[in-house]
């Protein structure tokens, strides 16, 4: 029943969890936009302390849009501030990470053939040491004078960034280790919004209803806020790929998995740096074409090799096989006396329809589905931490094997299946299922 409740607090925490991304994200995209869009105001606004201004249409109304240089005229009673949606958007997801990850680990976080942690504690330790260590090694950079200098800046965090993709491949499993990069840039994205992005602002507000103008550690804090937000823009669409992808088990369990998710960082940073270019009304249309190029080739590069499916053979052959040559045919006595070959009769009946494997394939396949697979992907599950068969999958039949072959074949050959191969499935194994599922 533990796995029953697991299953609805995963499903509680994931709506929230994307609910809040969306409001974050969208957020984010908005205010980037905003302020690449800006114009010029009229000399009038100017004169006020505006430094650009906007109008939109929307919903059927008009609006308008002012930015001041540091203080408004008169300091509103409302002032909006947009920190939840970071704050509510990681919890969820440390929710989340902790109720799939954490909860089964020996499901979803350990694969024994990278690090056999001999127990959950031990690989949930590292898991929360990896994430938080790397946060500690981000703050460290961002706040020393590295950090005040964008360019050297996001260069290092870069290089980190590769380390550290390495390195999760190294310790988690597959899956894991694709959500683990996600929880880096998640925490990262949040810490810059409570621990940079919101001091600046309550220092610079502050400032402004005491009538002060702001001095040099005020502007410290602005332009560390400023480096923080630039990753944060940067961040966004790679964060993105990583929540959703382990749904995309081609990605993940890529042999080279890890360098997989460093050219989709760099796709998807590249995409952001486009469209923060074209709201400068900067049209580089390279900025597209360069990530589309790389997406072509990793997709070349990533193809897996061709499937050999196991040989068919025909039923005379499965017969032949199946009586040893050294046991003479037995007779019948007809009616009249005569006798009559059953070695004769049963050739009569043989056509030389193909069948995709044999009897005896069947039983040994099956013996590595039981043992392997169908602890969870049964209609009662074994396999503790599993209320259910996974996706409603259920593999105890070679009819079921048949039902969902194609399934089947991209899960196994991939590596996503057994998560993190829990059952200790061979490379042998893997590629006979793959060669008879194949052949069905």
């Amino acid at each position: 029943m533990g796995a029953y409740y697991l299953d609805w607090f995963n499903l509680f925490f994931r709506w929230f969890h994307v609910i809040a991304g969306v409001a974050w994200i969208g957020a984010s995209f908005y205010f980037v936009w905003l302020d690449l869009s800006l114009r010029k105001p009229p000399q009038w606004k100017a004169d006020k302390g505006i430094s650009g201004d906007l109008w939109a249409v929307h919903g059927g109304g008009f609006y308008e849009i002012a930015k001041y240089k540091l203080e408004p005229e008169e300091m509103p009673k409302t002032l909006h501030w947009f920190k939840w949606e970071a704050y509510t958007t990681w919890l969820t997801g440390m929710a989340m990470l902790s109720i799939v990850y954490y909860a089964n680990a020996t499901a979803y976080l350990i694969d024994p053939s990278k690090v056999d942690f001999g127990s959950s504690i031990g690989a949930i330790s590292t898991s929360l040491l990896f994430l938080f260590g790397s946060y500690f090694i981000y703050e460290v950079i961002v706040r020393s004078h590295l950090g005040k200098n964008s360019f050297i800046f996001s260069t290092i965090i870069f290089i980190l960034l590769i380390i550290a993709c390495w390195g999760s491949y190294q310790l988690f499993s597959d899956r894991a280790s694709f959500i683990h990069i996600g929880a880096i840039l998640g925490t990262v994205m949040a810490g810059n919004v409570f621990f940079g992005i919101m001091p600046a602002q309550r220092a610079l507000v502050e400032c402004v209803r005491r009538g002060e103008k702001p001095g040099k550690e005020v502007a410290d804090l602005a332009l560390q806020a400023k480096n923080r937000s630039l990753m944060n823009n940067y961040f966004t669409l790679p964060l993105i790929f990583t929540m959703i992808s382990n749904h995309y088990p081609m990605m993940y369990s890529h042999a080279h998995g890890w360098l997989v998710l460093v050219f989709v960082g760099i796709i998807t940073a590249i995409v952001r740096h486009y469209f923060n270019q074209k709201h400068l009304d900067n049209h580089k249309p390279r900025y597209l074409v360069i990530p589309a190029v790389l997406t072509v080739l990793l997709i070349i590069w990533m193809r897996p090799e061709p499937i050999e499916p196991l040989p068919a053979v025909t039923a005379a052959v499965a017969a032949e096989t199946a009586t040893p040559n050294s046991v003479p045919p037995t007779t019948d006595s007809a009616a009249d006396g005569s006798t009559i070959s059953n070695d004769s009769v049963s050739n009569e009946n043989i056509t030389a329809d193909v069948v995709p494997v044999t009897a005896s394939a069947d039983d040994a396949i099956m013996d590595v589905v039981h043992t392997r697979c169908s602890t969870c992907h049964a209609a009662q599950p074994t396999q503790q931490g599993f209320a259910a068969p996974p996706a409603g999958i259920i593999l105890q039949t070679p009819t079921d094997m048949k039902t969902h072959k194609a399934k089947i074949v991209t899960a196994v050959q991939t590596g996503y299946m057994p998560l993190g191969n829990l059952t200790k499935l061979t490379d042998e194994e893997r590629q006979q299922m793959v060669a008879y599922a194949s052949g069905l």
